[in-house]
């Protein structure tokens, strides 16, 4: 499936402006900037992403992808091995900086942005508009027929339906138990717990009436689920960004300019289809990463 200029719309007006001005800033002395990355499908995909825009905008990259989870990679920044990777605003709030939990999207920003310069010297560039947020999610068909558009009108019937997620899910405190503590403490028909990659498997064959889902699953789009709204707004926002150790940026200054032009092109909908061009379609991440750029017009091809 090609990916086309039809997915960007608006965000890519200005693009072009931005790659000169990005490209007029010079390459910012030739010192080999170390890309890291997680080690997940949508990590893969945009840790690819940063590195072939750096590299057009003349720097010399290292890729260091698929490092493992979050630990592995805030250590990795923080001792030098990677000079920057894409991170998630609420796994800084949470899992690195251990702060409690808020659904402000800009405030979760400014607090991670400034815990991190002061803890790390680690600068947060500019955050993408998608948000992969935990989430839970249906089948069209089945939100139909029961009315259930919100976490509040599943919890109003959670007695009578299967909810189909990770193992952890069911004991985390942003889990389950969260989910209960703010929408009533409701009990769920049945918890099947199964590995993370057949949830969608079990939700579209019928084996369960709700899925845990993150927000930017490429099988949301697939499948055309129904996300639930978090009415109640118990999940913090999971917006990407690039996070760069502030040697690097002094070293190169084009690295913000360069890697701010991806930031604004990457929506739900758009990650949903990246993702699903690799889990559901068996496709490269790097290959995906670079055909979207391209079409974006941040990459010659």
């Amino acid at each position: 499936m090609t990916l086309t200029r039809r997915w960007f719309g608006q965000a890519c007006l200005g693009v072009a402006t931005a790659l000169v001005a990005a490209a007029c800033g010079g390459g910012g002395g030739g010192d080999v900037v170390k890309v890291g990355s997680k080690d997940f499908t949508e990590q893969l995909i945009i840790g690819e992403m940063y590195a072939l825009v750096l590299e057009e905008n003349g720097l010399t990259v290292e890729r260091k992808l698929n490092l493992g989870g979050t630990p592995v990679a805030q250590a990795a920044i923080e001792s030098g091995e990677i000079d920057l990777y894409p991170e998630y605003t609420g796994t800084a709030l949470l899992t690195v900086l251990k702060l409690p939990v808020s659904s402000d999207q800009q405030a979760v920003f400014d607090t991670v942005k400034q815990a991190y310069q002061e803890q790390f010297n680690l600068v947060w560039l500019d955050p993408s508009p998608m948000n992969n947020t935990q989430a839970l999610a249906m089948t069209e068909e089945q939100a139909d027929a029961l009315s259930i558009r919100t976490i509040s009108d599943f919890a109003a019937q959670a007695s009578n339906l299967t909810l189909i997620g990770p193992p952890e899910f069911e004991v985390r405190e942003d889990g389950l138990p969260g989910l209960q503590a703010a929408y009533g403490n409701f009990s769920v028909k049945e918890y099947k717990a199964v590995d993370a990659g057949l949830r969608y498997k079990g939700l579209v064959d019928g084996e369960a009436d709700v899925a845990v889902a993150f927000g930017t699953d490429g099988e949301i789009s697939a499948f055309n689920l129904v996300v639930l709204e978090d009415d109640k707004g118990l999940f913090p926002p999971y917006q990407v960004a690039p996070i760069v150790s502030q040697a690097a940026l002094d070293a190169n200054p084009a690295i913000a300019e360069a890697l701010n032009q991806v930031s604004p092109l990457l929506n739900d909908e758009v990650m949903r289809q990246l993702n699903y061009e690799v889990s559901g379609n068996q496709r490269e991440p790097a290959d995906v990463a670079r055909e979207f750029l391209v079409d974006a017009g941040l990459v010659a091809e």
